[in-house]
C-alpha cells in the first residue's frame, strides 16, 4: 500500500519535533556530510546476516568497496554485489546519494534471494506539519455516530490509492480474526496494490507527511513528485491517501499495535514494519530514540521470525504471499475490546455504513441500480471489497462483499427514485462540482422517499408553526445532498438547498410536497478543502452559495447554458405529473370517449371510475363537493370520476377529472367537468348541505292567497247563486317567507325566468267538469297577483278554484321547474239556490165545475230561476184546505250578537284568548249582511289598547284572536273587560256586550328536592317519600285533581297511581346498583298551553361490602396462554376489580384453583388447565424400522400429540400427514382414527394398505427410505418423528413387461417376439401363468395413450407372433395381475417385411393343364402366361433383391424314372426362364408335336428356381404343377371335363373342412368365457349408479371459481385467460398467487402470434395478450439444490409455485405459460421461514427469486418486504379475479372407481353377448340348414373319390390355403361360409 503516514496521535503528542544535525565536512575537495552505513552480509554461504556498520566519512566509491572487501574478508577473485534494501545496486551515483544510517545487503547477485531476514533501521520523526494543523479538527467527531467505520476508512482509502494503476480486480480484503485459538484478537486489511518500497514503507511511518512532500525517490526527498490525476466522472480517481495522517491515526484507534507488510511489484523481497503502543512506551522509559525502527526484509512466505504464541495466525497470513507479484497488509492488533463488542454485534450496521462510503467505488458512476436491466462497461466498477468475520468453532464465519450491500443510503436512494435532473457548478478556485437530484414520487398511499432503517428518530419540534408540517413530509427537515470528495463520501458535511430548489414561498404550479420528494448528491474534486480526517467539508457550502459560482445543467453527458431555476421547476413538475401516484381510482365502469375536449386526440380514452381515495378521505358517486379556484365557485353532487387512458380495475394517478352536477338542480340543472385538484378538501358535508339548503330557500315554496275586500271563501264553503267571488290577491313565497316574481338565477347578469299565476274556476256538473273562468295574471310592483270579482257563478252544484304557478318556457305554460310542481291552491266551495224574487202560477185547467175544488200551482223562484223554498198555503173551510208549494226562506237582518264562551273565562298569564262569535237575526239565526265588522276591544290591561276585527258579512260567524295578556307584578286574580261592537247602519243598532273572565297563573315546583339537584344515594337502594307540589305564579299551591293527576309523567315508572299523584306522592325511584354513571330523572306536567318540568339526577355511591364474587369468561385454558377473559372480582356494588394477565406456569393438566384476597373477603374459584397448543407429534406404538416386501405394513402406527411441554393433547383439529422422502415412493393410508387410552387422545394411523402402488412401469424404488408423519394445527406445522423403511423387493411381484424390440429393427413375417416380466428385484418372473398375458394387435399407428384405441381386444396366448402379412402393425401386451388391475406394455410399431424365401410359387393356383398331341397349337399348350415369384412361408413376396433362372422339365406325377415323357417344344426336355428380383415370367410353354408320352396319364411341370447363394443347404422348393397327356382329342375333352369338376370339389371340400373346424374351435372359446352370473350383473348396475349420484353431489358442491368473463376461449389457437387455466387447491396459496399476479390474471394466452394480434385489433388494444410461441421453458431446480444436494436445510417447505397449480387442460402449454409468469416464484409457510430461506439462498452466492408466504406476504428478489405492496388483501378483495379450486379428490376417486366399474360391466355385457353367440351357435350348429351342408359335404366327397376314380390317378398335390382362400373371395362365398381368419376376427369383435 503507497500509503505515507506516521504514528499516533498520542505518540505524536508526546514528542517534541527533532532534526538530525549533519555536519557538513569537505573531503577530496567536496562537501559531504558524515556518514555511516549498515551491511548486511546476506551471501547464500552466510546463515546468520552478519552486521556490520562501516564509516564512509571522506571515502570515494572505490575506496568504499576495498573497506567492505576487508571488513567481510572477500577474496579478490570473489564477485559481490552491494544493493538498498529495495534491490538497487550501488555504483558512483547512488554512493554519492547515501545518507546517515542507510542499509545495505552485501550479495552475491542482484536477484538473490535473502538467506536470513535482515533489519533496517529507520527514523519516522514527525513532519512540521503536525504542529501547524494539529488543531484543525478534534479527531473522529462522531456528531452521535460509532467512529469505527471511519477509522476502516483511512486504511482502505490507502488501498484504494495502491491499487488505481490495476488493469484486473482490485481486491481489498478485511479479516476480522477473533478466533481466540489463533491467538489474540487482530484485524487485516489487505490488498493487492503496487505494494512499498523499504523507502515508501518508511515515509509511510512519519507522521503528517502528506503525498505533496513525501520523498519519492530512492533516498531523498522529492517535494513535486505529487501529479494530480486527470479529471474523470464524478471524480472517481482513487486519489484519496492524502494527508498522510489517517492511517496512523487509524491502526491506533483500532489497536495498539500495527504490522505493516508489504512487497513491491518487481522486488523478490517483502518488507515488514511494526509499530507498538508498547514499543513507544518501552523507548520512552529507557531514554531511547521513540521515532527509531527496523524494517525487516525478508524473502516471501517466511514466517520464522514470528514467534510469539498470541500471533500464530500470522503463519496462514504470510504463507498467502506465494504467488503474489505486489500486495500490502496491515495487520491491527491489541484490539480495543469495546471495538471487538460493536465489530460484532453491529456486523451490519458498520458494514454498510462502508458501503455507503464507498458507494460510487464500487458500484461504478450509476451506483446500484437495481432496476437497470444492462449496464454499460464503462460504469462498471472492478473494485472487490470483501470483509470476513472469523469467531472461534462453532461460530460460523460471516462475511459479506459490500458490492452486495442493498440497503446502504444511496441504493435506496437510486432504487426508490423515478427520475435525475443532473447539474454541474464551477467556482473561482477551479473547483468542480457534478450534482445528482432524484424524484421520489408519492406511490399509492405513501411517500417513497427512503428512511434510514437504522436510524435514531430525533426530537421532534414542538413549536405550533409550520415546520411540523415539513416533518411530516418526505425528507422533513433533512439536507438535500450528499458531499463526496473524489468520489468518496464525506460523512459529516451536508448541504441542506440551493436558491434555486429551496422551498417556495408561495404556492405555485408543483404542489409545496413535492419539495420534499428528492434527494441529491454532490461530487466535488480536491480542489475542495477538507478535514485530514475526511470527516468534514471545510467551505464547501460557501463557495457553492457564492454568487460567483455558475450552475449549468447536464443533459445526456451535454452542459447546458440554461436558467437552472427554470430547468429544475419545470423538472419537477413533469416528475409530479408523471411520476406522482396520488390520487387511486377505484370501481372501474366503462371507457368513454368525450365530445366536450376541444382537442380531438385526447377525447378518447377516457376510463370511468366510481369513487377515489385521495388524500386520506373518499370521495364517491352521489357525494356532495365544493370546487375551489374556480369562477365562480359551486357546489353540486359528483356524477363520476374521469382518467384518461385506457385502464382496467383500480388504478392510481396523480391526478383526473371529476364531473360534477350542479347543486341545487333547480336553479342550475348543469354540468360541470373539473380537475380532481380544484375540490376543496377543508369544507365539511354539513357545511356544503346548508349551502345547498340556503340555495334551494330561494326557491318558490307556496301560495298565499288574501281578500282585500274582506269577503273570504273558505274550503267547503257553501254560497247562494249569483255570489260575487273576489277580488283575489296572490303572492308566491319561498321558503324565507320572502315574496317573488321570478325563479332565481344561478349565474349574474342572466335574465331571469318570470312567474305567472293561472287561475280557473271548474264547475262539476251533472254532465262533466266545465271550466267557468280562466284567467293568467302577471305580475305588478305594486299589487303583485290580482284577480277582479267573478260574478258569473249562478250554476247549481260544486265548483273547484285551482291557482297555478306557471313558467312560461318557448311559449308553453310550464307547471313543473328542475322536477318538482311549482306551488298551487286550491278551493272547493259549492253554489246553492238564492233568494226567492218572484213567482210563477202554473197551468190551470179551464174546464171548471161547481162546487168542485180547483188546484191554482204558484211556484216561487230566485234571480236566476232556481226553485226555492216550499211554501204552504192553507184556505179554511174547502175540502182540501192546504196546498204546500216550495219557497225559498233566509235569515233575516242582525238582530243581536252571541259570544259562546262562558262568562268569566279565566286564563292564564301570557297567554291568548279566543272568542266564539255569531251575528242572529230575530229568530235567533245565524244571519249575514254586507260589511258585518264585528272588534272587540279589552279594558283594564295598563299599556294596553289594542283591538281586533272579523269580517262576518259572508257566514255570520267568526272567531276573535286576542293577543296575549299579559300583566306585570301580577299579585293576584285581574279582571278584564272586553267590549264587542258592530257598526250601525240603516237598520243595525249598536249591539255592546261585556263578558267578564279571571286569569289564573300556573307554576309547578317540587318540595324537598330543587331542579335540576344532585342527589347521593346509596346504590341498589330505593328512594321514597317524595312528593310534589304545583304552584301558580303568585307562588300559591295549585290544588291537585285526579283530571291534573293524570297529566303527571315520570320518565322511571311506566305505570303510575293515579290516586297517590292526586294525593301529590310520586312513585319510589329505584338507585341502580352499580356505581358506574350518573341516571338522569324527570317529573313533568303537560296540558293544552301549559307545559312545565323539573329533574333531579341520582349518583349511586357504594354501598359497605358485604362479600367478594369472582366471574370467569372461560372455565378452561390452555397451558401456556393467558385467559382471554378478563376476570371481574366485586363486592356487592361496591368496588369491582378487574384481573387479567393470568397465566399458569407449565405443568401437568387438571382442574387449578384461583384464591383471590381482598382486606377480610376471599374468593376461590376452579378452572380446568388443559394442554397446550400442539407442538410435537410422538410415535406412542408402532415399527420404529421397517422391511417392506409384500404391499403393506401390517402394524398400525400409533401417534400421540403433545404440547410443547410433553402433555398429550387433545385438539382434534390437527391434520396429520405421512410423507415419504422421495416423491418417487408413493404410499396410501387408510383413514386417520381416534383411539383413547391412558396416554390420553391419540391418533392412529391405520394399516397402510399399499406402498410403491405407484412406481414408474420399469423403476423398483429399492433402498432405504424415511416415513415422516407431519402435523398441521392453525397452518402452523407440526413435525414429527420419521420411520426409517427399507423397500425389499418382492421377486414375484410383476412391475415391468420386458419385449425385445429395437425401433430400427424389421420384423420377419411369421417370427416371434420376446416378452419378459420383470419383477421388482430385477429379475425375471419364469412361473408366470401365460394364459394371463394377451397381446393386441392393430394395423396402423398407436394410440397416443397407455391404452389402445377402441375396437382392438385382446388376443389368445397363441397370438402372441409376429402376422404372417406384411405391413406395419402396433401392438401391445397386457399381464393380467388380479381381477382389477393390469400391467401394460409400451406400445411397439413393427414394420412385418417378407421372411426368407423358401419356395417358388404363383400368386394364384393355375388349373390343371390338359393337353392333346396332335398338330394344334392351343391343344399342345401348357402355359400360356404365369408369373413366378420367390415366397417365403407365408406367401409373401421375399426375393426383391435376388435373381437367377428358372429351370423348367417334366417329371411323371409318381415319381418315378419313365423315360417316355413328353418333350417340350423344339423336342427338349428342358427350357430355361430368367429369374429378376424374385420373379420368372414363364410364357408360351408347349409340348412338341407328335410328343412321346402315354395316353391319359398324369406328368409334372418341375418350375425348379437356381439363385446363386441358395444350394443343397438351404435349397429352394420347386413350383410342380400337374398336366394331363392325351394323344386322342375326344378323350381329352372329357378328361379336361373331369378335371375342372375335380378341382371343384376339391375346393368345396376344403370349404366345408374348414367351416366345420371353425365351428368347433369356436364352441371351445365361447364355452371357456361364459361365467358371469346375472345377480352380480344386476348389483354391478345399482352400485354404478350411487357412486355416480355422489360424485354429482360432490361436483355441486360450493367451491372457489374465477369469476372474470372469458369470451375468447374456444377461438381458433386461443388457451383463454389466465385466470381460468389453472386451479389451486388451498385458499391461501390461491389468493397469494392471484394477487401476485393480478396484473396478468385477465390476460389472454394465444397458441400464436397471429390469434394474438386478432384480438389486439378486435379490443383497439384494451385486451392483455400473450402469445404461447414467444415463450421460454422453465426447468431449474430450486435454488437450494446445487449438483442433486442441498446447500443448507430450508424450513417452511419451500415449493415453486408453479408447481401448486393444477392444470384441467393442455397442461403442456400451460406449464409454459406459469413457467414464464411465476418463474422461480417460491411459496413457503411463513414469513419467518421466507427469510431465511433468503438469507440460505444469498450466503450461497446464489441469486433468490421472489418469494411467497402462504400468508400472504411476499419478498421481492431484491430482499424488500412489508408494506402494503407487499402484502396480500383478503380474497373478498380480489373480486373474483382469483383462481378456483379443484374438485376435491374423492370425486377423482369416485370417478375412477366408476370408470373400473364401467369397464367391468362391459365386460359383463361382452361377456353375456358371447354366452348368447354360443347357445345360438350351438342352435345354428344343429339347425337343419347345418345337417343338409354336412350331408352336402359327404356327398361331394363322395364325388371326387369316384372322379379320381375314372381318371384313375392317385389324389394330386392340395393347393395352398392362400391359393384357396383367394379363389373364393374372388368367387364371392355365395355359400356363407367362413373363412378361418375371418372367423378370428369376429371373434375378437365379440370379446
Amino acid at each position: 500500500m503507497a500509503e505515507s503516514e506516521g504514528v499516533t496521535t498520542s505518540a505524536v503528542a508526546n514528542s517534541n519535533r527533532t532534526h538530525i544535525s549533519q555536519s557538513k565536512n569537505g573531503v577530496n575537495g567536496s562537501d559531504k556530510p558524515h556518514n555511516s552505513v549498515v551491511i548486511f552480509d546476506c551471501r547464500p554461504e552466510r546463515h546468520d546476516a552478519m552486521e556490520r556498520v562501516l564509516d564512509i566519512n571522506g571515502l570515494d566509491f572505490n575506496d568504499f568497496l576495498q573497506v567492505v572487501s576487508k571488513e567481510f574478508a572477500i577474496p579478490s577473485n570473489e564477485t559481490f554485489v552491494l544493493t538498498t534494501t529495495d534491490r538497487k545496486g550501488i555504483d558512483f551515483d547512488r554512493y554519492e546519494n547515501l545518507q546517515q544510517g542507510n542499509t545495505l545487503h552485501l550479495l552475491q547477485t542482484e536477484d538473490q534471494i535473502l538467506p536470513v531476514a535482515t533489519k533496517e533501521h529507520i527514523v519516522f520523526l514527525p513532519h512540521y506539519d503536525t504542529l501547524v494543523q494539529s488543531g484543525m479538527y478534534e479527531y473522529y467527531a462522531s456528531e452521535g455516530q460509532n467512529s469505527l467505520p471511519y477509522a476502516f476508512a483511512e486504511l482502505i482509502d490507502n488501498a484504494l490509492s495502491a491499487t488505481s494503476h490495476n488493469t484486473g480486480v482490485r481486491t481489498i480484503d478485511i479479516r476480522l480474526l477473533f478466533d481466540e485459538s489463533l491467538g489474540k484478537h487482530a484485524v487485516v486489511i489487505m490488498d493487492n496494490g503496487c505494494g512499498m518500497t523499504s523507502k515508501q514503507l518508511n515515509n509511510w511511518a512519519v507522521y503528517r507527511l502528506s503525498k505533496f512532500s513525501r520523498e519519492s525517490g530512492t533516498f531523498s526527498s522529492d517535494h513535486a513528485g505529487y501529479v494530480r490525476p486527470d479529471p474523470v466522472a464524478r471524480s472517481l480517481n482513487s486519489d484519496i491517501s492524502y494527508f498522510g495522517v489517517g492511517g496512523k491515526q487509524a491502526v491506533f484507534y483500532i489497536g495498539q499495535s500495527t504490522r505493516m507488510i508489504t512487497k513491491p511489484a518487481g522486488s523478490p523481497d517483502v518488507h515488514e514494519l511494526i509499530i507498538s503502543k508498547e514499543e513507544f512506551e518501552r523507548k520512552e522509559r529507557n531514554k531511547e530514540d521513540i521515532y527509531s525502527g527496523f524494517i525487516r526484509n525478508r524473502k516471501m512466505a517466511d514466517s520464522s521470525h514470528v514467534r510469539d504464541d498470541e500471533e500464530r495466525f500470522l503463519h496462514g497470513l504470510i504463507a498467502e504471499e506465494v504467488g503474489k507479484d505486489s500486495f500490502t497488509a496491515v495487520v491491527v492488533t491489541g484490539v480495543q475490546p469495546e471495538h471487538v463488542t460493536f465489530l460484532k454485534q453491529d456486523f451490519h450496521l458498520w458494514t454498510r455504513e462502508l458501503a455507503h462510503l464507498y458507494h460510487y467505488y464500487i458500484h461504478g458512476l450509476n451506483g446500484n441500480d437495481m432496476k437497470a436491466s444492462y449496464r454499460n462497461s464503462d460504469c462498471v466498477s472492478n473494485i472487490d471489497i470483501q470483509i470476513s468475520l472469523l469467531e472461534k468453532f462453532p461460530k460460523i464465519p460471516r462475511m459479506v462483499n459490500l458490492r452486495e450491500i442493498d440497503n446502504d443510503m444511496q441504493t435506496l436512494y437510486i432504487n426508490t427514485s423515478a427520475d435525475t435532473f443532473e447539474f454541474k457548478a464551477c467556482t473561482d478556485v477551479d473547483g468542480i462540482v457534478e450534482g445528482v437530484l432524484r424524484y421520489h414520487p408519492f406511490l399509492y398511499d405513501r411517500e417513497t422517499y427512503p428512511e434510514d432503517p437504522y436510524a435514531i428518530p430525533g426530537n421532534l419540534a414542538t413549536e405550533e408553526d409550520d415546520d411540523s408540517i415539513v416533518l411530516n413530509q418526505a425528507r422533513g427537515k433533512r439536507p438535500i445532498f450528499e458531499c463526496f470528495w473524489n468520489g468518496r463520501l464525506i460523512p459529516y458535511t451536508t448541504v441542506s438547498e440551493f436558491d434555486w430548489c429551496a422551498w417556495p414561498k408561495k404556492t405555485g404550479t408543483v404542489p409545496a410536497e413535492c419539495y420534499s420528494r428528492f434527494s441529491g448528491v454532490l461530487f466535488t474534486n480536491d480542489r475542495f478543502q477538507v478535514s485530514t480526517n475526511k470527516l468534514t467539508f471545510m467551505d464547501l457550502e460557501l463557495q457553492l452559495k457564492n454568487k460567483e459560482t455558475l450552475f449549468t445543467r447536464i443533459v445526456n453527458g451535454q452542459e447546458q447554458r440554461v436558467k437552472i431555476h427554470k430547468e429544475f421547476h419545470q423538472w419537477l413538475k413533469t416528475c409530479h405529473e408523471k411520476w406522482d401516484k396520488q390520487v387511486k381510482f377505484r370501481g372501474f365502469k366503462r371507457t368513454i370517449t368525450r365530445t366536450d375536449v376541444t382537442t380531438k386526440k385526447m377525447q378518447s380514452p377516457w376510463a370511468t371510475f366510481s369513487s377515489i381515495e385521495w388524500d386520506g378521505r373518499a370521495y364517491k358517486a352521489g357525494q356532495y363537493v365544493k370546487s375551489q379556484k374556480t369562477q365562480p365557485i359551486f357546489f353540486g353532487s359528483v356524477i363520476q370520476f374521469l382518467l384518461y387512458g385506457d385502464h382496467e380495475g383500480d388504478v392510481y394517478a396523480t391526478g383526473g377529472q371529476v364531473q360534477v352536477a350542479m347543486e341545487p338542480k333547480a336553479l342550475y340543472d348543469d354540468i360541470k367537468t373539473i380537475p380532481i385538484s380544484k375540490i376543496d378538501r377543508v369544507i365539511t358535508n354539513a357545511a356544503i348541505k346548508k349551502s345547498i339548503d340556503d340555495e334551494l330557500a330561494k326557491l318558490p315554496d307556496k301560495l298565499k292567497v288574501t281578500w282585500p275586500e274582506g269577503n273570504p271563501w273558505t274550503q267547503n264553503d257553501v254560497r247562494p247563486a249569483g255570489t260575487p267571488l273576489g277580488p283575489l290577491h296572490v303572492e308566491i313565497l319561498n321558503k324565507k317567507g320572502e315574496s317573488i316574481s321570478r325563479i332565481p338565477s344561478a349565474m349574474q347578469n342572466t335574465t331571469r325566468k318570470a312567474l305567472l299565476i293561472e287561475l280557473k274556476v271548474v264547475w262539476h256538473s251533472p254532465n262533466g267538469d266545465v271550466e267557468t273562468n280562466s284567467h293568467i295574471a302577471a305580475h305588478s310592483a305594486k299589487w303583485a297577483f290580482w284577480f277582479r270579482t267573478m260574478e258569473n257563478l249562478n250554476k247549481l252544484g260544486k265548483y273547484t278554484l285551482h291557482l297555478n304557478t306557471i313558467l312560461n318556457v318557448n311559449e308553453s305554460n310550464a307547471t313543473v321547474w328542475a322536477g318538482n310542481r311549482l306551488p298551487n291552491h286550491t278551493l272547493d266551495f259549492s253554489i246553492t239556490e238564492g233568494s226567492a224574487e218572484r213567482f210563477m202560477v202554473g197551468t190551470v185547467n179551464t174546464l171548471l165545475h161547481v162546487g168542485v175544488p180547483f188546484h191554482i200551482p204558484l211556484e216561487l223562484l230566485d234571480e236566476y230561476g232556481h226553485p226555492t223554498h216550499d211554501l204552504k198555503v192553507v184556505l179554511p173551510g174547502l175540502k182540501q184546505d192546504s196546498q204546500t208549494l216550495k219557497i225559498s226562506l233566509l235569515p233575516g237582518n242582525p238582530d243581536s250578537l252571541k259570544v259562546k264562551q262562558e262568562d268569566p273565562i279565566t286564563v292564564e298569564n301570557g297567554t291568548s284568548v279566543s272568542f266564539d262569535v255569531e251575528v242572529h237575526d230575530v229568530a235567533g239565526n245565524v244571519t249575514a249582511h254586507p260589511k258585518l265588522i264585528i272588534s272587540c276591544q279589552l279594558q283594564g290591561i295598563p299599556g294596553s289598547s289594542s283591538m281586533v276585527a272579523v269580517d262576518c258579512s259572508n257566514t255570520g260567524a267568526g272567531t276573535l284572536v286576542l293577543k296575549p295578556i299579559t300583566f306585570k307584578n301580577i299579585a293576584g286574580d285581574q279582571t278584564v273587560k272586553a267590549t264587542f261592537d258592530i257598526p250601525v247602519s240603516n237598520c243595525l243598532s249598536s249591539i255592546k256586550t261585556s263578558p267578564l273572565f279571571h286569569l289564573k297563573l300556573l307554576n309547578v315546583s317540587f318540595q324537598l328536592i330543587s331542579d335540576k339537584e344532585k342527589i347521593d344515594w346509596t346504590a341498589g337502594d330505593l328512594l321514597e317519600n317524595l312528593h310534589y307540589r304545583l304552584y301558580d305564579e303568585r307562588g300559591r299551591v295549585v290544588p291537585l285533581s285526579e283530571e291534573m293527576a293524570r297529566r303527571i309523567k315520570v320518565n322511571w315508572a311506566a305505570d303510575v297511581s293515579v290516586e297517590e299523584l292526586a294525593q301529590g306522592k310520586l312513585p319510589n325511584v329505584p338507585v341502580p346498583t352499580l356505581v358506574k354513571e350518573e341516571h338522569f330523572y324527570q317529573v313533568s306536567y303537560m296540558e293544552e298551553l301549559v307545559s312545565v318540568d323539573t329533574s333531579f339526577t341520582i349518583v349511586p355511591r357504594p354501598d359497605e361490602p358485604k362479600h367478594m364474587k369472582a366471574t370467569l369468561s372461560e372455565s378452561t385454558v390452555r397451558m401456556g396462554e393467558v385467559l382471554s377473559g378478563k376476570i371481574c372480582e366485586s363486592g356487592e356494588s361496591t368496588h369491582s376489580m378487574l384481573v387479567t394477565g393470568v397465566r399458569f406456569n407449565p405443568g401437568f393438566p387438571g382442574i387449578r384453583e384461583l384464591n383471590f384476597t381482598w382486606r377480610d373477603f376471599a374468593e376461590h374459584v376452579t378452572i380446568k388447565l388443559t394442554a397446550g397448543v400442539p407442538a410435537q407429534l410422538k410415535l406412542v406404538d408402532g415399527p420404529q424400522e421397517v422391511g417392506i416386501k409384500l404391499r403393506g405394513i401390517q402394524t398400525p402406527f400409533l401417534l400421540q400429540l403433545f404440547d410443547e411441554w410433553g402433555n398429550p393433547s387433545p385438539d382434534q383439529r390437527v391434520v396429520v400427514t405421512l410423507k415419504t422422502s422421495t416423491p418417487a415412493l408413493k404410499v396410501s393410508h387408510s383413514p386417520l382414527n381416534e383411539c383413547k387410552g391412558d396416554m390420553g387422545d391419540s391418533i392412529a394411523l391405520g394399516i397402510l394398505t399399499s406402498i410403491g402402488a405407484v412406481f414408474n412401469p420399469c423403476w423398483s424404488p429399492r433402498g432405504e427410505y424415511a416415513l415422516e408423519f407431519r402435523g398441521s394445527f392453525n397452518k402452523k406445522p407440526i413435525h414429527g418423528p420419521a420411520v426409517k423403511l427399507t423397500i425389499i423387493p418382492d421377486p414375484n411381484k410383476p412391475v415391468k413387461l420386458v419385449v425385445e424390440y429395437n425401433t430400427n429393427s424389421v420384423f420377419p413375417a411369421g417370427g416371434t417376439l420376446t416378452v419378459s416380466v420383470m419383477s421388482e428385484e430385477g429379475s425375471t418372473i419364469k412361473n408366470l401363468n401365460p394364459a394371463n398375458m394377451s397381446m393386441l394387435l392393430w394395423k396402423g399407428e398407436p394410440s397416443g395413450t397407455s391404452r389402445p384405441p377402441s375396437g382392438v381386444s385382446y388376443g389368445t396366448p397363441r397370438d402372441k407372433v409376429i402376422p404372417d402379412h406384411v405391413g406395419k402393425y402396433t401392438i401391445q401386451f397386457v399381464l393380467c395381475v388380479d381381477k382389477t388391475k393390469g400391467l401394460w406394455s409400451h406400445q411397439y410399431v413393427i414394420n412385418v417385411v417378407p421372411n426368407d424365401p423358401v419356395k417358388l410359387a404363383p400368386d394364384l393356383q393355375p388349373p390343371t393343364p390338359v393337353v392333346v398331341n396332335n398338330n394344334v397349337l392351343d391343344s399342345r399348350t401348357l402355359v400360356e402366361d404365369m408369373s413366378l415369384k420367390l415366397m417365403d412361408m407365408y406367401n409373401n413376396s421375399a426375393g426383391l433383391e435376388l435373381s437367377g433362372k428358372v429351370v423348367v422339365t417334366i417329371k411323371s406325377s409318381k415319381g418315378s424314372s419313365d423315360k417316355n415323357l413328353p418333350l417340350f417344344e423344339g423336342k427338349v426336355k428342358s427350357l430355361q426362364f430368367s429369374l429378376a428380383n424374385g420373379e420368372a415370367q414363364i410364357t408360351n410353354l408347349f409340348i412338341m408335336e407328335n410328343s412321346p408320352g402315354q395316353d391319359g396319364n398324369e406328368y409334372v411341370l418341375l418350375f425348379r428356381p437356381s439363385v446363386p447363394g441358395y444350394g443343397p443347404k438351404n435349397p429352394l422348393a420347386a413350383f410342380e404343377l400337374p398336366f394331363r397327356f392325351y394323344n386322342d382329342v375326344e378323350n381329352r375333352k372329357q378328361m379336361s371335363e373331369l378335371t375342372k369338376k375335380k378341382d371343384q370339389l376339391k375346393q368345396t371340400v376344403d370349404i366345408y373342412r374348414s367351416l366345420f373346424d371353425t365351428n368347433r374351435q369356436l364352441i371351445t372359446e365361447l364355452s371357456s368365457r361364459c361365467c358371469i352370473s346375472n345377480v352380480l350383473q344386476n348389483w354391478l348396475f345399482g352400485f354404478i349408479g350411487q357412486k355416480t349420484a355422489d360424485a354429482e353431489k360432490m361436483k355441486l358442491q360450493t367451491r372457489r371459481v374465477c369469476a372474470m368473463p372469458d369470451p375468447f376461449r374456444g377461438n381458433l389457437d386461443v388457451l383463454g385467460k389466465i385466470g381460468h387455466l389453472a386451479l389451486v387447491e388451498d385458499d391461501d396459496v390461491a389468493t397469494v398467487i392471484s394477487w401476485h399476479l393480478l396484473g396478468d390474471i385477465d390476460c389472454v394466452v394465444t397458441m400464436t402470434t397471429v390469434a394474438a394480434r386478432k384480438i389486439y385489433d378486435d379490443t383497439q388494444g384494451k385486451q392483455q395478450v400473450m402469445p404461447l410461441d414467444t415463450f421460454l421453458v422453465w426447468d431449474l431446480p430450486l435454488p437450494h439444490i446445487r449438483n442433486g444436494r442441498d446447500s443448507f436445510r430450508p424450513i417452511g417447505n419451500p415449493v415453486f409455485a408453479r408447481d401448486l397449480l393444477i392444470f384441467p387442460e393442455n397442461a403442456e402449454n400451460c406449464h409454459i405459460v406459469f413457467g414464464n409468469l411465476l418463474g422461480d416464484t417460491i411459496l413457503t409457510d411463513d414469513l419467518d421461514s421466507a427469510n431465511h430461506y433468503r438469507k440460505g439462498v444469498v450466503q450461497s452466492k446464489v441469486p433468490c427469486p421472489t418469494l411467497l408466504t402462504r400468508q400472504g406476504d411476499r419478498i421481492r428478489s431484491n430482499g424488500k418486504f412489508g408494506g402494503l405492496q407487499n402484502k396480500a388483501p383478503p380474497i373478498e378483495r380480489l373480486r373474483g379475479q382469483v383462481f378456483g379450486a379443484p374438485l376435491p379428490k374423492d370425486y377423482h376417486t369416485f370417478m375412477g372407481q366408476i370408470d373400473l366399474l364401467q369397464q367391468y360391466r362391459l365386460a359383463m355385457e361382452k361377456s353375456r353377448q358371447v354366452q348368447e353367440d354360443f347357445d345360438g351357435h350351438m342352435q345354428y350348429l344343429k339347425s337343419p340348414e347345418m345337417v343338409q351342408k354336412e350331408e352336402e359335404m359327404d356327398e361331394q366327397e363322395k364325388q371326387l373319390k369316384d372322379i379320381e376314380t375314372k381318371l384313375g390317378t392317385t389324389p394330386v398335390r392340395t393347393p395352398s390355403a392362400i391359393g384357396v382362400k383367394r379363389s373364393l373371395d374372388k368367387a364371392g362365398e355365395s355359400s356363407g361360409m367362413v373363412t378361418k381368419r375371418t372367423r378370428r376376427k369376429l371373434l375378437k369383435q365379440d370379446y
